[in-house]
């Protein structure tokens, strides 16, 4: 199929679902599960068709084909009550959702490592909305081929998420802000974690870096996941099945529990985790290896997500993680946490994001790449950093996003501040003649510095690209506004602190000399 053709698909195809979420009485919330399970079932039965004739020409009257041939091939088992063409079929008085419910449970006992990752529940959507649901999805094994898949199932991702509005947020990053982070981190092969990692976009867009750079992503790479809320582990598990990968996604609260034994573990850290969470419970952190620096005093999980980030990598590790502005320059104990990160040598990139990337949030945010492998080399005591705020497409009037070219410009100045191999196969080589003519990293006004670990102290420890990427004409919505308050709030409770301190020594003071 062309590229057309399945941008095509894909868009007729979320057009026709969301149109019959509209004339249901259901949420989003609620159609979300069982339109991703049914995308599965296609995918399943377009794998499973794609190797029969083979392995069944293979078989015998005597030797009939089993489940294992077909798990031999890397492909499912679908039963025939769990084709999408027996569905569609079922007589008119049969109960669809019923029938549905079972196609299910039939998949998931023929593929045990399928058991509670598929949704349930369709006997609870009403019947004309599941039948019209069926009709959408029953042509898909035979007209699409395995990655569009894939490619649906992100892009009904995308969209419920972006109904969803907060709570979509949770679960899904915007591909252009992964695409990036990845792009920049290069994850080529090794072990891949993510603690916060909501439906595995992080993980599928490292998949689909290795297969960019003509490599098996299954081969190359092993994915660690760790998701707080229960109902979105499957999600993040179909979205690896569909892309053919396989990882160890666990449910845990990554601020108390560490399923994956993180400290020292993995090559790359990718994550995008909620920002200023308050109430974290510190006195259970104590003496955990996940907080070399220790705890901020500041009532925020800014600064336990990063240590986190920092300690799960190897020697050689790169992490790279979705930050609120505040953290760059927030003060007191979170400024000296700061400072020991990048005394440590190991901060390589920062780079400033605009507003409306996110479903979370409309505020700015920062991109920070770690890497300890430049540790003992010239880079260790300079940071790259790149002010991307004026760099975007205007979706409408609310979203921003990324183009190819965009993204692959903004991670070919990482690749020359690296001394790395430029990439051009998105279209930014106008972009890069435009700014660096001679094929090498120079600093550019309003867009990019290296600054030195000196340079870094005389600015207070400050991470925050605008102070050394130059002036940059700055929209008044492009202000961190709640991170700016807690920063100042911060420093208002702790002025307090002193002041009550000053007040017990000056009473004490004036109550000795009056006792005289």
């Amino acid at each position: 199929m062309k590229a057309t053709d399945l941008a095509k698909v894909r868009a007729t195809l979320w057009a026709a679902a969301d149109e019959l979420r509209a004339n249901s009485k259901l949420t989003p919330v609620q159609y979300r599960d069982p339109v991703l399970g049914l995308v599965f079932l296609a995918y399943a039965e377009n794998r499973f068709e794609a190797v029969r004739a083979e392995v069944e020409a293979k078989s015998s009257a005597r030797n009939p084909a089993t489940i294992g041939d077909y798990k031999a091939k890397s492909v499912l088992y679908v039963p025939d009550e769990s084709r999408l063409s027996t569905l569609v079929e079922l007589p008119e008085g049969e109960d669809i959702g019923k029938a549905t419910d079972e196609a299910i449970k039939a998949i998931e006992e023929a593929n045990p490592e399928l058991k509670d990752i598929l949704p349930r529940g369709y006997q609870k959507l009403d019947r004309s909305t599941l039948t019209e649901l069926l009709r959408l999805f029953a042509p898909l094994p035979t007209r699409l081929e395995g990655d569009a898949f894939g490619f649906i199932y992100e892009d009904f991702l995308s969209n419920f998420a972006a109904q969803e509005g907060k709570g979509g947020g949770e679960y899904f990053t915007p591909y252009s802000i992964v695409r990036l982070i990845v792009e920049i981190l290069e994850p080529f092969q090794g072990r891949v974690f993510d603690p916060a990692c909501g439906s595995g976009g992080m993980f599928v867009q490292c998949a689909k870096f290795v297969e960019r750079h003509n490599e098996s992503a299954s081969r190359k790479l092993s994915v660690f996941g760790a998701e707080k809320t229960e109902d979105t582990v499957p999600l993040a598990k179909m979205n690896l099945a569909l892309h053919g990968l396989s990882g160890d996604i666990r449910q845990a609260n990554s601020y108390y529990e560490d399923p994956h034994g993180a400290v020292g573990a993995f090559d790359y850290v990718m994550a995008n985790p909620p920002f200023n969470v308050s109430k974290i419970k510190k006195d259970q952190l104590a003496g955990d290896k996940r907080f070399p620096f220790g705890m901020p005093k500041a009532d925020n999980g800014n600064f336990v997500w990063i240590q986190q980030f920092y300690a799960a990598l190897s020697p050689k590790g790169r992490a790279g993680f979705v930050m609120a502005n505040s953290a760059g320059d927030a003060g007191h104990s979170e400024k000296e946490i700061r400072k020991e990160l990048i005394e440590s040598g190991t901060v390589d990139v920062m780079v400033a994001i605009g507003p409306n990337f996110f479903y979370t949030v409309t505020l700015p945010v920062t991109l920070w790449f770690l890497d300890k492998a430049k540790v003992g080399t010239p880079r260790q005591d300079t940071v790259l950093f790149l002010d991307a705020r004026n760099i975007f497409r205007q979706i409408d009037r609310a979203h921003r996003d990324f183009l190819p070219e965009q993204i692959e410009f903004l991670a070919n100045i990482v690749r020359l501040y690296r001394g790395e191999d430029i990439e051009t196969t998105s279209g930014s080589e106008v972009l890069l003649k435009e700014y660096f003519p001679d094929g090498k990293y120079v600093d550019v006004g309003g867009l990019c510095k290296v600054a030195s670990r000196v340079e870094i102290k005389e600015q207070g420890w400050s991470l925050n690209p605008g102070r050394y990427a130059g002036i940059a004409a700055v929209d008044e919505s492009d202000v961190d506004f709640i991170g700016d308050l807690e920063a100042l709030y911060e420093e208002f409770i702790m002025l307090g602190d002193q002041a009550d301190v000053l007040r017990s020594k000056v009473e004490a003071a004036v109550q000795g000399i009056l006792n005289v």
